[in-house]
């Protein structure tokens, strides 16, 4: 864990207590289906009567598109935000190479900042959306610079956590470890959903109920193999209203 300060910042406005909600989504490794999950979640706000709002702070993997660096799951995101935002809002830290993010940044000569991660959140924040949802990058522990995390954002704002488990082998470990060191760093596990990443996953069946047994949360929904699958249709997968009532 790094050495920043989380009492320079605070948790946004008490948005839980305001009946506005926001969350950090997170996953047990990249490729896990972070976005489309966050995406979903976003989908089901709205089909509740929600507004909506949504960031992923630092992106790595970007394309240059009529000469602005964009990254897909930023994209995807933006589609389901019903408070109009820049594509700057959503993705400030966008960054060429799809590596780690903190590599990404020092192939550019840059150098990524907790405080400015921080700054574009509660910026985000004064949007006032009835839900606004933050997705990591990675995993939980990804390095910003020598000193910070991604992990030290949602710390610093206090916001509750949603893990992505990729079904594959590996993955009840991968989700217990990630699970312990979100509670460890003081944030609450509002839940994690089972997002099956193949269709031949041996014993698939019996690893998501090993995880829903041992699990410090409840399970959100569970995301079948489908790569034709869109936000909308995973939305009526998830249980958001358990998550809202965190």
């Amino acid at each position: 864990m790094s050495t920043t300060d989380v009492r320079a910042g605070a948790a946004p406005d008490n948005l839980q207590t305001q009946k506005r909600f926001a969350c950090f989504v997170t996953g047990t490794d990249t490729g896990v289906g972070k976005s489309l999950v966050a995406a979903s979640l976003l989908a089901a706000a709205r089909q509740l009567g929600k507004s909506t709002a949504a960031m992923k702070p630092v992106a790595s993997g970007c394309e240059e598109i009529n000469g602005q660096l964009r990254n897909e799951d930023a994209l995807l995101l933006q589609q389901y935000c019903s408070v109009a935002l820049d594509y700057e809002q959503i993705n400030p830290v966008a960054l060429r190479a799809a590596v780690a993010p903190h590599l990404a940044a020092a192939l550019e000569g840059r150098q990524l900042s907790m405080q400015r991660l921080t700054g574009y959140a509660q910026a985000m924040f004064m949007e006032r959306a009835d839900v606004t949802v933050i997705e990591g990058a990675g995993g939980w522990r990804v390095p910003l610079n020598r000193r910070e995390f991604l992990s030290d954002l949602p710390t610093i704002l206090q916001l509750p956590v949603v893990l992505v488990v990729g079904i594959r082998l590996g993955c009840i470990n991968h989700a217990l470890l990630t699970a312990e060191a979100i509670q460890s760093d003081g944030l609450k596990l509002a839940g994690w959903v089972a997002n099956h990443s193949s269709s031949d996953m041996p014993l698939a069946a019996e690893n998501v109920a090993s995880l829903v047994s041992l699990m410090p949360a409840p399970c959100l929904g569970e995301l079948p193999w489908s790569p034709a699958a869109t936000p909308e249709t995973f939305s009526e997968l998830l249980d958001i209203k358990k998550l809202l009532a965190v």
